[in-house]
């Protein structure tokens, strides 16, 4: 019983700390313009996050690659328009934004 007790505010505490984080990397998204180029579920000028995502899913260098991308900018994966750098963007931060796409 004490167990159980134990286990409900934890799973709870889990739950919410998920959602408020995955709010939190939208949050982020938008604050570096991100969503100005990509929607989450529709292009934009750049691919949907969730194609990115798709794209990707499975490929354990994706992380990395993609943070440099968002980082350096890039050109040539989704199309002709190239995605330009976002160099106020920090590593720390482009891995977070990066693994918030992956998890779409």
């Amino acid at each position: 019983m004490l167990k159980t007790k134990l286990l409900i505010p934890l799973v709870s505490a889990l739950l919410i700390f998920t959602s408020q984080s995955l709010m939190a990397d939208e949050a982020l998204a938008r604050s570096k313009n991100c969503l100005a180029c990509h929607g989450i579920d529709n292009k934009i000028v750049g691919p949907a996050f969730k194609d990115v995502a798709a794209k990707y899913k499975g490929d354990a260098s994706a992380v990395a690659t993609l943070a440099a991308k968002v980082r350096k900018g890039g050109s040539g994966v989704w199309g002709a328009i190239p995605m330009p750098p976002n160099g106020s963007t920090s590593e720390a931060e482009a891995e977070i934004l990066v693994k918030w796409v992956l998890s779409l």
